[in-house]
Order: structure tokens, then C-alpha cells, then sequence
């Protein structure tokens, strides 16, 4: 169904109007937001959302209000907080990972809604396959996603250690998203005249073996994004640092914890994306017409501390290039650049 281009500015007007004049609305419009469970992640993407709204001059209690809601991982409860969007007529829903942005836009079809933080919102039935990843939806529906860019971020780590020519990578392989990351690095190992050794684990009891034994083979490590990995992160880094294996992860919250880099995705970047969406629509624009896609840009957090423990130089050009470096010094960090 595309949104009548009638409809929106009904909805919105009186927001986009009071918003441009800098003064009180005279209808505070209301801001749907679900999470799909609490996890850190989708915390500091509710955070950018508001943050990109607030930035704008779009101020809570003046021109808007927030619902915010918690599907904590239950699907029924997702259902019934999306149905309640719908009764309450809310004028905007941002939704935050699958589960929750399923309901959402299964039930509402007659208010915008922006989703984040969706590994493949195709597959996931949010909007239309057009045959790419990204594209306008042509209804009530964009959103971000939070696909992460395997390719990229090999390439960028390979250049912190250009002499490592094996990495050892650690992934649970049944875990799908797991198998849609470690296909994409074989196929850029290949590329980048790299050896890509695997180092499978089913259960967080295989991983100090599993790491012993790659770092006996390997000049590198790589700790995949999945539940089993994050859950044994610590033991990798043991290994790294005993080992002087560099060891570099998937997700930048792991810099802090001992990897030396992650070239990836920041949660709070994604909501201030999504964000942005938002008040596009609520100045008039119909969300179908705004391109839905991966969260851009990317951040690079780099760990210098790591790196002289598991005996890498980080190339000063990388350093410089960082978004944020955790500093030798007491694992202090620098701020985050301005995006």
C-alpha cells in the first residue's frame, strides 16, 4: 500500500509548521517507539533516534511526545504494543530490530514508520524486494539497516597487520548470521591474496582451544559477530595477548575489551540515521520516497593499548583516521569524532 502524499501532512502539519516558526504546536504529535528487547545496542539506537529529532529543534513536550515501549523478545507483546500504535492513531513509530518492526508494520499501514537496526529488512518482510539492498519501499515504511559490511571491514583491518597473510577466524557455525559473514570473508580473503583458517566453536567450553590452536597457525585473529563469540571474547583475548597474536573483531563494542580494531557499525549512528528519516517525514516528505538502506558511515575504533600487548604497530595514517582510539594511557579514550 503506498501512503497517500495527502495523508502525511495532515498528520504532521502542525508539527512541520510550529516547528519552522519556533513555537509552541498546537498539536503535540506522538512519537511510537518499540524496542525489540533491552540490549545495549538497541539502547543507544533509541538514544540517536531521539538525539537526530532533538538536534533538528524538534523538542519532547513542545512539538512532540515520546511512547516508548518494550517488546522484551516476545512476539504477542510486540503485537499488542503495535496494535495500540494503530488504536491511538500515534503519527510516527520508530521501531528497533526484526521482532518488533515485524509487528509494526504487519499492523499499521496508515502512519509512517521508521525501522533500524534490521539485519535484512527483505527477508524480514518490512519493505518490497527490488532486486537490491536498499531502494525506495513506495509505502509507509523506510528505515536502516543494520547489515554488517563484512567486506569493508576485513579490508580495513588487514591494513593494521599488511604482512598477516592467515587469519585464524573464530565463528559458531550454526549460527546463520555467522555463515552470511564468514562466506562473504572467504570470498575478500580471496581477493586480498589472504589465508582464511577457520576456527569453528559450538558451545563458549571450545573457545580457549580453538583460539591455542589458531594462534599456533595463524599471524591474526577474528572474532565473528554472533552470540556464541561474544560470549567468549575474553578467553580470545587471553590467547591473543599471551600468544602476540592481533586480534580484531566485528563489533566496535569489543575494542574496548582487548581487540585491536573493528571498522563497523555504531548503534547510536544508526538511531541518529534513522532519526533523520523521521524528520524528513515530519516536515511533509512521504517515508515510501525515502530510501531505506545500511547505516552510513561506518566507525573505526582503534585500541593502541591492545595492539602494543599482542606486539602491532598501528600505522599512524589509521590512527588518524579513527573514530575513536582508546588510548595506551590507562585505556582512556579519545571523544568521538563529529559525524
Amino acid at each position: 500500500m503506498r501512503l497517500s502524499p495527502i495523508l502525511i501532512p495532515l498528520i504532521v502539519g502542525s508539527v512541520a509548521i510550529s516547528f519552522a516558526q519556533g513555537k509552541k504546536s498546537e498539536r503535540i504529535i506522538t512519537i511510537g517507539v518499540v524496542l525489540t528487547t533491552s540490549h545495549p545496542n538497541l539502547e543507544a539506537n533509541a538514544r540517536g533516534f531521539e538525539k537526530a529529532l532533538a538536534e533538528a529543534g524538534l523538542k519532547e513536550g513542545i512539538h512532540l511526545i515520546y511512547d516508548r515501549q518494550n517488546a522484551q523478545g516476545d512476539l504477542s507483546k510486540a503485537e499488542s504494543i503495535a496494535r495500540r500504535f494503530r488504536e491511538g492513531k500515534v503519527g510516527l513509530i520508530h521501531s528497533s530490530a526484526t521482532l518488533a518492526s515485524r509487528a509494526v508494520v504487519k499492523a499499521i499501514k496508515d502512519s509512517p514508520v521508521v525501522f533500524s537496526c534490521v539485519t535484512d529488512p527483505v527477508a524480514s518482510g518490512l519493505v518490497p524486494n527490488n532486486g537490491s539492498f536498499g531502494g525506495k519501499s513506495h509505502t509507509n515504511v523506510t528505515g536502516v539497516s543494520d547489515r554488517l559490511p563484512v567486506s569493508l571491514q576485513f579490508e580495513m583491518h588487514t591494513q593494521f597487520f599488511p604482512k598477516a597473510k592467515k587469519w585464524g577466524v573464530i565463528y559458531n557455525p550454526e549460527d546463520s548470521k555467522s555463515i552470511h559473514q564468514i562466506e562473504k570473508m572467504r570470498r575478500t580473503a580471496k581477493k586480498l591474496g589472504v589465508e582464511l583458517i577457520d576456527g569453528p566453536i559450538s558451545s563458549p567450553a571450545e573457545a580457549l582451544q580453538i583460539a591455542q590452536s589458531l594462534a599456533q597457525k595463524v599471524h591474526a585473529l577474528y572474532v565473528l559477530l554472533d552470540r556464541t563469540s561474544v560470549s567468549v571474547f575474553e578467553s580470545v583475548v587471553k590467547v591473543g595477548n599471551e600468544k602476540k597474536v592481533p586480534l580484531f573483531s566485528s563489533d566496535i563494542e569489543w575494542v574496548p575489551k582487548g581487540a585491536v580494531a573493528s571498522y563497523g557499525i555504531d548503534y547510536f549512528l544508526v538511531g541518529r540515521s534513522a532519526g533523520k528519516m523521521a524528520v524528513r517525514i515530519l516536515k511533509g516528505e512521504n517515508p515510501g520516497d525515502i530510501p531505506w538502506g545500511p547505516v552510513e558511515p561506518l566507525t573505526l575504533v582503534v585500541n593502541e593499548k591492545a595492539a602494543k600487548t599482542q606486539g602491532v604497530v598501528i600505522p599512524p595514517y589509521l590512527l588518524k583516521k579513527a573514530d575513536r582510539v582508546i588510548k595506551e594511557e590507562l585505556g582512556t579514550q579519545e571523544p568521538r569524532k563529529e559525524q
